[in-house]
């Protein structure tokens, strides 16, 4: 992991593209602006994370002898 200090106003680029600037600082937050091409997605990263654990949640559990189990209900 890089780590590297900016002030208000300073920024620092990622390849030709991307472009993050230091807006604002105040207390323990900070306020940055990206530039990136429209083809870049650029999300907070809590909310990548809670659309991974939906669609995990949402996927069927294969559970081993639950066909048979089904079997025996259905005449």
């Amino acid at each position: 992991m890089l780590v590297i200090r900016r002030r208000s106003g300073e920024s620092l680029l990622i390849g030709d593209d991307i472009e993050v600037q230091v807006l604002e600082t105040a207390g323990s937050q900070v306020k940055l602006g990206i530039r990136a091409p429209k083809t870049i997605g650029v999300v907070r990263k809590e909310i990548k994370t809670v659309g991974e654990q939906n669609q995990a949640a949402s996927r069927p559990i294969a559970a081993p002898g639950l066909e048979k189990l089904l079997k025996t209900f259905k005449p």
